[in-house]
């Protein structure tokens, strides 16, 4: 909700009218006048059997519970075809923290589902908050006055603006929701043993020894004090407010503890207990109860199995974790997946004198992700550079979605371990079906996200975003006392893709003057500088560095150094005692001053391209595409197999020239023929020259399967027999007229992955490309800018643009295939892929000589579609 609270959106049964009548005794009189109008003390048994018996359809109600309390109610009732009239009622103590909007959202997409197009609602003029709600929905709305009421009406259809208003809402309130956790006036360590070294015992010696706010309270059944604090029996018994708790009790009470908490009103949980999801069923059961209890009171959780969080605001001084280590005040924030993991982590920071804003390490993040730090982030002012270390992904598609909006502001730097998004065993694991590790790097880059191979890389990317600007471009100044590091340096330079000026060598006794003229003179020519400071004989380290601090401060442009191999941002680097933006970051060697540099220098150029927004295309009919996957799949045609894979739904494989037709698609005609003459016969109605070619799209991909250039009636009786000795007796053989100009081979995937939703590939169809997997990634929709990206992308693509003797394309009408295929996979969930393959672009267009689709009937809603949830 909008103030980071959670509350359980559910349809009404009629096993809650208690619940509901507990629910009206709480209602203002106020509330109960504007929604029905008049006085009405209480409601007959005839009132709540109506209100709470409904059929799902025509009749609908939706609740919203926090623990087993209910406190709001929508509802609409069908009034004509298309039509219903909503009515929504929230408890007064809960009024203003958006959960009206929630219910709206939710019964507005189950009122689509059923056949509503539109919401009506008569309105008391004084009833203010009511007309806000349904006015601020971003739905088309008209109102009129008449007979003292006001009658809305809301058009359904989803619009930019709905869209819109729902994401801005799921930002604010989940930001809200860390920005609750981050900011305690209170926490209670909950297992806070007496004896040292204990879990608890340690959370709560960082708590104190970080010199929190706010009051601390250490629980433990029989301590009367913990670490000289008064301890209190159980987390209901302290006397005054908890905002926090961290929980440090064996996995077996952690669920008792949390109902305590419920009772209590705290507001978030710290679950650093290990036993849940990690390690196995059982605790995988035990870790879904937590979170059920936990949001069914309107916690949020961060863990279990976690390290902590930590929050460095002087107005706050948070290290609730296991690390006895935080770094100083930065402006980094740092989200680790890993516990273990965690305290190094923390502790590499601080060595390399770089500071955090906010640290949160999730575990097996049952409820807290990352997504939601990204959310927070976005908008905490303390925060210019986000870090994240990933083990899987939970919501990918709903990472893509904020990284991109993100990243326009705040560099994101990631660390995905493990090559796949199989991740870790706690069940929030994102496989990426039939996807390489490249599709999910080239996911990262579509959405701006700086992905990093390792932790040192990280660091080393992050030193250099906090202190210094972004490069306006990849030509790099060298300064050096040492040609053998300098040399290295452009080695380095050349193969990350940037442009290196030749190197300024000032010699082994080079000192403060040398290296200022020198910086300040390749400044003005260059987007960045390495200055390398590798003395035979130490003692200028000081004068060097108050120098180089000084014109770089004067050029605006970034600076990097290798100084005196210092790891980090050293002291004499440093603008003052803590790392603020200006500080120049050091690396232990040019070539990784060299490797942080080129990916700063990528993200800069991906900020400075438009963001782009999918195209309208006037000849696209989705309605029609949609009433044809549905009515294969019901029925499916006899030109593919029909078969059940374990774990998934029942699948059929079509030939898609009718589906792509909706899209302004149209393939190259081709026949399927069983024997000689039905190919000649073919040929004849198709024109001459044809082709002779494996059918099958298994026979397909095996070399030779393919005859080119048939003029005459022999030669296609020839290459029948020919490709039947090869392949077969029961090979399937299509005819297709020969294209009639000189034309590149590419290949056009989709898949629709259950975690991203669709994925648009494109590659070249030589086959070196496809043996080498020369193909790229992006998510649908596409942009046109992202359809441009996907064709320059391949390694092959010079082919493409004149390059290497063949003639340059029609890379335009590629690129306009690429949207059109990028909407049909967006609009069609049903379409699990869609294979177009060979598409020949010529010099003036593109023809589609095959496609293939594989159709499924969708589980439910993607996981970022629809109306807003916790995943």
């Amino acid at each position: 909700m909008s103030d980071g609270g959670t509350a359980h959106v559910r349809p009404i049964k009629p096993a809650d009218a208690d619940r509901l009548r507990a629910f009206y005794s709480r209602l203002s009189e106020e509330s109960i006048y504007f929604r029905f109008f008049g006085p009405r003390p209480r409601l007959s048994d005839r009132e709540v059997t109506w209100f709470t018996t409904v059929d799902y359809v025509d009749r609908v109600a939706l609740i919203a519970t926090i623990g087993t309390e209910m406190v709001a109610v929508i509802r609409y009732d069908r009034i004509e075809p298309g039509e219903a009239e909503v009515a929504f009622l929230v408890e007064d103590a809960h009024q203003g923290r958006g959960v009206a909007s929630v219910l709206l959202e939710h019964l507005a997409e189950t009122a689509r589902e059923n056949g509503i197009a539109k919401f009506v609602a008569d309105v008391l003029p004084a009833n203010q908050k009511m007309m806000a709600v349904l006015k601020q929905a971003g739905y088309t709305a008209q109102s009129r006055f008449a007979d003292g009421v006001v009658r809305m009406t809301l058009d359904l259809t989803p619009t930019e603006t709905s869209q819109a208003v729902t994401a801005s809402r799921e930002h604010r309130a989940e930001a809200r929701s860390i920005e609750r956790l981050l900011t305690p006036g209170s926490v209670a360590v909950v297992g806070a043993g007496r004896e040292p070294g204990g879990v608890g015992q340690t959370v709560l010696r960082n708590l104190l020894g970080a010199d929190f706010t706010g009051p601390v309270y250490p629980v433990h059944r029989e301590a009367r004090a913990v670490a000289g604090v008064r301890a209190y029996p159980n987390v209901t018994a302290i006397d005054g407010e908890v905002d926090l708790a961290v929980l440090a009790v064996p996995a077996d009470a952690v669920i008792d503890v949390v109902k305590e908490c419920a009772e209590k009103g705290v507001r978030g949980l710290i679950v650093v207990s290990s036993g849940f999801g990690e390690t196995g069923s059982e605790g995988r059961a035990r870790q879904d109860e937590l979170v059920r209890i936990a949001r069914a009171y309107g916690l949020r959780v961060v863990g279990p199995n976690c390290l902590g969080i930590a929050n460095t605001d002087p107005a706050v001084r948070l290290n609730a974790t296991l690390a006895a280590t935080i770094p100083g005040r930065g402006r980094v924030g740092f989200f680790s997946q890993s516990g273990a993991l965690g305290t190094a982590l923390l502790q590499r920071v601080a060595q390399r004198g770089m500071g955090i804003s906010s640290f949160v390490s999730a575990g097996n993040r049952a409820d807290v992700s990352g997504n939601d730090l990204l959310q927070y982030w976005e908008e905490d002012p303390a925060t210019d550079v986000i870090l994240l270390y990933l083990e899987s992904l939970g919501n990918p598609r709903k990472f893509a979605r904020l990284a991109r909006r993100i990243s326009r502001r705040k560099p994101i730097v990631v660390v995905k371990s493990g090559g796949t998004t199989q991740g870790v065993p706690t069940g929030h694991a994102a496989p990426v079906l039939g996807l390489p590790d490249t599709a999910l790097s080239a996911l990262f880059e579509q959405a701006g996200v700086i992905r990093v191979d390792d932790l040192i890389q990280q660091f080393d990317v992050a030193q250099l975003l906090a202190c210094q600007p972004l490069p306006a471009g990849p030509r790099v100044g060298l300064v050096s006392n040492s040609d053998a590091l300098a040399l290295l340096a452009v080695d380095a330079c050349a193969r990350a893709g940037l442009e290196p000026r030749p190197p300024v060598n000032l010699g082994a006794r080079a000192g403060a003057a040398e290296y200022g003229t020198a910086l300040a003179s390749l400044l003005p020519e260059v987007d960045a500088v390495v200055a390398i400071y590798m003395p035979p004989i130490p003692g200028r380290a000081a004068e060097v560095a108050a120098e180089l601090l000084r014109v770089s401060r004067e050029g605006g442009k970034p600076v990097l150094t290798t100084f005196e191999g210092k790891l980090g941002m050293p002291p004499e680097l440093r603008t003052g005692p803590a790392p603020e933006q200006g500080s120049i970051p050091s690396y232990a060697a040019p070539e990784e001053a060299v490797r942080a540099l080129a990916h700063v220098v990528r993200y800069a150029r991906w900020r400075e391209q438009p963001a782009g927004t999918p195209v309208e295309i006037g000849d696209v009919d989705a309605a029609a595409a949609r009433e044809l996957v549905e009515r294969m799949i019901e029925n499916p045609p006899h030109t593919g197999p029909l078969r059940e894979i374990p774990g998934e739904h029942v699948r059929t494989e079509v030939e898609a020239s009718e589906l792509l037709a909706r899209y302004g698609l149209t393939i190259w005609p081709a026949e399927v023929v069983s024997s000689p003459e039905e190919a000649v016969a073919a040929a004849e109605r198709l024109g001459w020259p044809v082709v002779l070619k494996a059918a099958d799209p298994e026979a397909a991909k095996r070399a030779g399967t393919v005859r080119l250039g048939l003029a005459g009636p022999d030669g296609v009786r020839d290459a029948f027999a020919d490709l039947t000795r090869q392949l077969g007796p029961d090979a399937v053989l299509a005819v297709q007229r020969m294209v009639p100009q000189p034309a590149v081979p590419t290949v056009v995937n989709v898949v629709d992955d259950p975690a991203f939703g669709a994925v648009v590939s494109f590659g070249l169809g030589e086959v070196t490309a496809r043996l080498l997997r020369d193909e790229v990634y992006r998510l649908a929709p596409l942009t046109p800018e992202d359809a441009a990206a996907l064709v320059r992308a391949p390694r092959a693509a010079p082919l493409l643009f004149g390059e290497y003797g063949y003639p340059p394309v029609a890379v335009e009408a590629l690129e306009d295939l690429l949207v059109r295929v990028g909407k049909l996979a967006d609009d069609l969930p049903e379409v699990a892929r869609l294979d177009l393959d060979p598409v020949l672009v010529g010099e003036s267009g593109v023809i589609v000589l095959g496609a293939r689709a594989v159709l499924r009937s969708p589980e439910g809603p993607r996981p970022d579609d629809g109306p807003r949830r916790l995943s």
